[in-house]
């Protein structure tokens, strides 16, 4: 990754409001309670000591760490630092927890431990002799520590066996640690040496000397994931997702005798899954048109029971020791929530953060849109009480693959009470409706999901959801590269656009922006800048920016490695030369603020300068 500019450009600065809603204290309240309102992840145990959990939570106002002990009860913020941390775990016995410790939101940095009873000043280094880096997987074992590192000259992965560390692998391509079985024989890693970062293949490796014991590749256009080891010692079945039938499903690999189990669910959409305890059984989670449930497959019999939640999301889920499955839900009208479902059944709240929880919003509608690449699946929310045409904002979401699902979000109940219609395109590219409509964008990419927001952009209009006059596009990392490229190729169709943390000048992305993505990005487009010119040409915002005619506001952070900040610049240097109006906002962090103080901000900068832009303000 390049070095960053010296110094700070001074550009157009957005209006930062006190309050969007001057005059309507309930609204105004309620807005920012729904960020405000602590929310906690599923808790992740040790696998020895059960009673050691760790968690993510805003309770301090930052996303940052907390251990719970469940024998005494007792739960505690762990870390404290200005721009949070996201990534820990725990050693299999419980005495240390493990974190990554990057320095401002920048991802590059190293994994730290502290025992499970102290605080974050007793850190200490994990990995002394592990050069720091972009983080590629991490296995804690009782004897062996095996982690990985992504830096500009590729991949690397570190094991570390009492007090000695051992480089066993590295290449110039995306690899990282994948799994490691339960009675630490076995090493799963995860590697694109066949070129294509996207759709990986699987190696597991002897840890007693990193030889290599089996290799599993599905071909071109195909990936596999390996999930995890079977949880009895001895076991060496190994699950994994396949996409031998067009979508993600499951496999047991038996890697001592090469064999498999495929298993073939009678379930649309994709699915993922994790073990139970005694390895009979697996838990599945099923996707399917932006919801989520809950399956228990037993594995001698292959019957699928489902284990019954109310449709939303689910954002995580495992199972306990004894058998309970504990999880997390929420759907678009009600806030998430962490619950436990006992064997006999009973389903209840697990863990209730501190304080009052966030307020509702509007349930979402589905939509179905014929695209010129098949079916296109959006959501649709509309303010309460709402008739007839309204302004709308299309948000699209970032990966690109990834989807958009009925959750909870405290960003689109926002737009929501400012007065917009909300619109969500699972454009092509998405994950949850096959192979091929994840991978229709190779070599175009884009471009491509535009066509699909334009197909949902005039069903839209022509339903009587959307006032076309006054449509904003906005979306943040990939979401915000798709906002700037619609702003240059289709013009007419927005009244604005809001981008956040957004690929705008995708030859200087590429050469500032950190390996892992750099691999990505080969995939995608066939190749680097320099093999296929032409495709980063077409395909980014900065060639189109002369046609850019309404007003655009973009927000960045200075620590970004995925988008990184130069390549901004650039794009709102040619804006300023052509005079299109623009705000722009960059904040001292990387892809995105932990920190709920600075999302408010920069969320009522947002919303405030939509609604300037449609006459709602």
């Amino acid at each position: 990754m390049t070095s960053q500019q010296p110094a700070a450009k001074q550009y157009p600065a957005p209006n930062v409001p006190d309050q969007l809603f001057p005059g309507d204290d309930a609204r105004e309240q309620r807005w920012r309670s729904r960020f405000l309102a602590p929310r906690v992840s599923v808790p992740n145990w040790s696998l020895d000591a059960p009673d050691a959990n760790v968690y993510v939570s805003n309770a301090s106002g930052v996303w940052e760490i907390y251990a719970w002990d469940r024998a005494t009860g007792e739960s505690r913020q762990v870390t404290d630092r200005p721009n949070g941390t996201l990534h820990a775990t725990t050693s299999p016995d419980g005495a240390w927890i493990w974190w990554f410790d990057d320095t401002d939101g920048d991802e590059f940095g190293s994994w730290v431990r502290q025992p499970f009873a102290a605080d974050h000043r007793s850190a200490e280094p994990a990995l002394a002799d592990v050069p720091d880096g972009y983080p590629a997987g991490l296995e804690i074992g009782h004897r062996l520590v095996a982690a990985g590192v992504s830096t500009d000259e590729g991949s690397a992965l570190y094991a570390r066996a009492g007090e000695a560390t051992t480089r066993f692998y590295s290449h110039a391509d995306d690899a990282g640690i994948a799994a490691l079985s339960r009675d630490e024989t076995l090493l799963a890693i995860a590697h694109s040496e066949h070129g294509d970062s996207r759709h990986p293949a699987v190696r597991v490796l002897a840890t007693d000397g990193f030889a290599t014991v089996a290799d599993k590749w599905d071909g071109e256009g195909k990936g596999l994931d390996a999930l995890e080891f079977s949880p009895r010692s001895g076991d060496p079945r190994l699950l994994l997702l396949h996409e031998r039938r067009g979508k993600e499903e499951l496999l047991i690999w038996d890697v001592a005798a090469d064999s498999e189990h495929e298993i073939s669910l009678d379930l649309p959409g994709e699915v993922a899954a994790t073990w139970y305890p005694d390895a009979d059984a697996l838990l599945i989670v099923h996707f399917h048109e932006g919801r989520s449930s809950l399956h228990r497959y037993d594995l001698a019999d292959g019957a699928l029971t489902a284990l019954e939640t109310p449709p939303g999301r689910i954002g995580g889920a495992g199972v306990r020791p004894n058998g309970d499955v504990e999880y997390s839900w929420s759907s678009a009208a009600r806030p998430p929530v962490v619950r436990v479902r006992a064997a006999d059944g009973d389903d209840r709240v697990l863990l209730n953060p501190p304080g009052e929880p966030a307020p509702g919003s509007q349930p979402l509608e589905d939509a179905f849109v014929d695209g010129p690449g098949g079916r296109i699946h959006a959501l649709v929310a509309r303010p309460e009480g709402a008739t007839g045409p309204r302004p709308t904002v299309f948000n699209l979401h970032g990966g690109p693959h990834a989807a958009d699902e009925d959750r909870f979000s405290a960003y689109r109940a926002v737009w929501l009470d400012a007065g917009f219609a909300v619109v969500e395109v699972n454009y092509r590219g998405s994950t949850g409706y096959g192979s091929a409509w994840r991978d229709a964008i190779e070599g175009r990419p884009g471009l491509t999901e535009l066509e699909d927001v334009a197909a949902v952009h005039d069903w839209a209009v022509r339903n009587g959801v959307a006032d076309p006059e006054r449509c904003v596009v906005s979306g943040a990392s990939w979401g915000g590269y798709l906002t700037l490229l619609a702003l240059g190729t289709q013009s007419g169709r927005w009244a604005a656009g809001v981008a956040g943390v957004p690929v705008a000048d995708y030859v200087a992305a590429y050469e500032d922006e950190m390996e892992q993505l750099r691999s990505f990005d080969r995939a995608l487009f066939g190749g680097s800048p320099e093999d296929v010119p032409e495709v980063y040409r077409d395909c980014s915002p900065l060639t189109y920016i002369d046609n850019v005619d309404v007003p655009v506001l973009v927000l960045a952070g200075d620590n970004d490695p995925r988008c990184p900040i130069r390549q901004i610049e650039n794009y709102l240097d040619r804006l300023g030369e052509r005079g299109t109006p623009f705000e722009f906002y960059r904040y001292d962090a990387g892809h995105g603020s932990l920190v709920i103080s600075e999302t408010l901000r920069q969320t009522a900068i947002e919303v405030h300068f939509a609604m300037k832009a449609v006459g709602l303000a």
